[in-house]
């Protein structure tokens, strides 16, 4: 999780307020009251994460151990918290809509982290691939929205579908996810390509417009400048 975002979510949160980590296994957010992951307990914080020095308001009791994406309803009640947590997660599972179905019906507000596109159309990331080489979407995040795209394994082979080598490392932390800060609900969903030249231009298309440019033209004024 963005370590911004981490410090934003511990200065709103009241000690009143009941809060729920969604996939937080891997280094989960201390203030969270409940967990739900498919990972134990026992093993949680494989990613810079100190168990002895973490203030955890969670326990093992409130470690909820299942599939986040079972076709049925997480064992919490409608609204039940007051703020939820899934950071770094959607990208990873097989039905992230599901998720973000339960996200909404479960809290009444919350903090949702993706990798960027930037990030996730680069190559080098994480190997000799472009971006995550275990990720199943690309995510696009505008307007209360956020919106899944098969992650199509072409993007290995065509230069035009992802930025070079050596790009990912000058991106931002705030640069390498994609945010969305939302208040009772939020929309999204799948979006599906049935023709093969709107796929290349969605992958082409983001590419081109945020390669490597002249001195001061980085990606994050390139997209400012969109707006």
């Amino acid at each position: 999780m963005l370590a911004s975002s981490r410090w934003r979510m511990l200065e709103r949160l009241d000690d009143s307020d009941l809060v729920l980590d969604v996939g937080g296994w891997a280094s989960p957010f201390e203030r969270a009251d409940w967990v739900i992951d498919l990972q134990p307990y026992a093993t949680r914080g494989r990613y810079d994460y100190d168990r002895g020095a973490a203030h955890e308001r969670f326990s093992e009791r409130t470690w909820v151990r299942r599939d986040v994406c079972d076709h049925d309803p997480w064992p919490f009640a409608d609204g039940q918290f007051d703020f939820a947590v899934c950071a770094q997660t959607l990208e990873d599972v097989r039905d992230p809509v599901w998720v973000c179905r339960e996200l909404c019906r479960v809290a009444r507000a919350g903090y949702v982290e993706v990798p960027s596109r930037l990030e996730e159309q680069s190559l080098g990331v994480h190997g000799p691939w472009i971006g995550w080489s275990h990720h199943r979407w690309l995510c696009d995040v505008s307007d209360g929205r956020i919106e899944f795209v098969a992650k199509p394994h072409l993007l290995h082979a065509r230069a035009s579908d992802h930025c070079p080598a050596g790009f990912h490392a000058t991106l931002t932390p705030e640069e390498r996810v994609a945010q969305l800060w939302w208040e009772g609900s939020f929309e999204y969903g799948e979006r599906v390509f049935f023709e093969a030249a709107e796929l290349d231009a969605y992958l082409a298309d983001f590419v081109a417009a945020h390669r490597p440019g002249p001195p001061g033209r980085g990606p994050l004024r390139r997209l400012l400048g969109r707006a």
